[in-house]
């Protein structure tokens, strides 16, 4: 009853002994984490033999002979400069790795195809529609990420200021393209009315000049009227001296439909995805198909797997050929060095920093450890320069290294293939903006923002190809009046940076389908368990064919009478 309550300060007096305990007891704990850490590593390091040895090498092969390759090509590439080869001695050299880009093609449009409509189609509509909106949700924000740390940089750097640099040559003209037709373009792509044709063609607006003649009314000067009343008729001869009509020739700039060469993947995977959930909502009946189509995709693994021993011979010489073929790196200095420099650090930020940090938020996990089994698809990927090419490599990592699910990767990565392009976004972003810069324009707030959406849009258009952010490039500047022809300026390193922001965009495809799973795991999981359930009472149930069912049933007395 006598106990008197504790003062303020005989409270804060038991805050101040327990923080040099509770300081104690973290330490204590973080020494006895090492401590067992450094035991474990020192004990592994004891059991390794020559077996563990062999077998992590066979188990590595593929990223050791890839990696070896690009440093090789680099080597070779650089020892053959000073034989200054032709043109058609480059090309021959170069064959090798242009047979690995053709191979990879050529399984790119069977592999999205099977692969969207197999894992789709083992998705009902509820579980791939949550899916598609997380994925899409995580493409825009990534791009518009990777959209704003290409601004922040290049407006920090200011690479295009200085003295002007000479354009390179360019090799044909640059056509003009309207902001508005490029947009419509791309929803035309969406839905293709012949499939065949979409394998290989995509539509395009080409324009084409039409000069038109039209009667135009025109004002002739006459002296002013006295104020003296006029009658009717003077008035009207008046007005015939005042107007007069006259033709004029107008040249007008109208869009035609085109197309151009090139896989529609934005048609194909539009048309799989649909197709996918159609056979997914036929149950049943779709069994059939999806069986098919399953089968399809995984010969198409097959294959990879065999031509992925291939990947480092190509590598190796589509790196060295692009070395041997690049013009004097005296020229790249200047501001065009600031802006190779400028595009680097802003992939770099997004690729290392960004896209980690959000695996980590999201799934608590290590994200470098998931990049690592990652690392054989990036290393294609800066090889070949296309995230379509690199798909099915890309493919096997998720799969085989990662153990990422299946339905999560046939849906998630052709689609990313195809629309998600952090790195195309970021250095259209700074590309728009160097040119600016060169051309001594200052851009506002809403010019910057343009270009921030125009760069965003114009990044799911472009087709996962060599050097298609060359092209949709003419859109972002369009859209705030830059000069088109300054493109031919960033034409020199463009071969490099393509590299790069290509390995971001692989990056980010498999970093986007490892987020998704996690996220997904739990209509994952109750499908897994509703498959289960389906297979019991399957197991159940006797087992007669439907021939046999049907005979039975509709044919009580079918013998033939002799």
């Amino acid at each position: 009853m006598n106990e008197k309550p504790p003062t303020s300060a005989s409270l804060f007096l038991n805050e101040d002994s327990e923080k040099p305990e509770r300081r104690e007891r973290g330490l204590r704990h973080l020494r006895q984490a090492m401590q067992k850490r450094t035991a474990g590593a020192r004990d592994r390091m004891c059991s390794i033999t020559r077996d563990s040895a062999r077998a992590f090498l066979r188990r590595n092969a593929f990223v050791l002979f890839t990696v070896a390759a690009v440093a090789l090509g680099v080597v070779l590439g650089f020892s053959l400069r000073p034989y200054k080869l032709s043109v058609r001695e480059v090309k021959y050299f170069s064959f090798p790795g242009e047979l690995l880009m053709r191979m990879l093609q050529m399984l790119v449009l069977p592999l999205i195809i099977s692969s969207l409509v197999t894992g789709i189609s083992s998705l009902d509509s509820k579980a791939s529609g949550k899916m598609g909106v997380r994925a899409v949700v995580y493409y825009m924000v990534t791009t518009f990420i990777a959209v704003f740390i290409g601004i922040v940089m290049v407006i920090i750097i200011r690479p295009g200021k200085g003295s002007r640099d000479s354009p390179a040559a360019s090799s044909g003209n640059i056509e003009p393209v309207q902001a508005a037709d490029a947009f419509l373009d791309l929803i035309r792509n969406m839905f293709p009315p012949n499939l065949v044709e979409a394998c290989f063609k995509q539509y395009k607006t080409h324009y084409k000049k039409v000069i038109s003649s039209k009667d135009v009314i025109i004002q002739v000067n006459v002296t002013n009227a006295t104020n003296a009343t006029i009658n009717m008729t003077d008035l009207q001869a008046n007005l015939t001296a005042v107007l007069q009509t006259i033709q004029e020739t107008v040249e007008e700039t109208i869009p035609t439909a085109g197309s151009s060469n090139g896989v529609n993947a934005l048609g194909m995977v539009v048309f799989s995805m649909c197709f996918g959930l159609v056979i997914g909502n036929m149950k049943r009946q779709g069994q059939v198909l999806r069986e098919f189509f399953d089968c399809l995709n995984d010969a198409i693994m097959r294959l990879v797997a065999i031509i992925i021993w291939y990947a480092p011979v190509g590598i190796l010489f589509l790196i060295a050929g692009k070395i041997v073929e690049m013009k004097d790196l005296a020229q790249v200095g200047g501001q065009l060095g600031m802006y190779t420099v400028s595009v680097i650090v802003g992939l770099l930020i997004h690729g290392l920093f960004v896209l980690p940090l959000l695996y980590f938020l999201v799934t608590r996990k290590n994200p470098f450890a998931f990049i690592a089994g990652l690392l054989q698809a990036l290393i294609t990927a800066l090889g070949t320069s296309s995230s379509s090419a690199t798909l099915p490599i890309t493919f096997r990592c998720l799969e085989e290294n990662n153990h990422v699910d299946k339905r999560v990767t046939r849906f998630v990565l052709p689609v990313g293939a195809t629309i998600n392009m952090d790195g195309t976004a970021l250095y259209e972003a700074v590309a728009a903006i160097f040119i600016a810069q060169v051309n001594d324009m200052d851009l506002n707030f809403g010019q910057i923002l343009t270009i921030s959406i125009t760069a965003t849009a114009a990044s799911i258009g472009a087709a996962g190809i060599p050097q298609a952010g060359l092209v949709t490039m003419v859109i972002v500047l369009t859209s705030v009046g830059l000069p088109t022809e300054d493109i031919t300026l960033i034409i020199a390193v463009d071969w490099f940076l393509d590299r790069l922001r290509t390995t971001t965009n692989v990056l980010g495809d498999s970093i986007g389908a490892g987020i998704v799973e996690h996220l997904s795991r739990q209509e994952l999981q109750s499908q897994d368990v509703e498959i289960g359930n389906s297979v019991i009472e399957e197991n159940e149930k006797p087992y007669q064919l439907i021939s046999q069912e049907n005979d039975t049933t509709k044919h009580p007395n079918s013998e033939t009478t002799m």
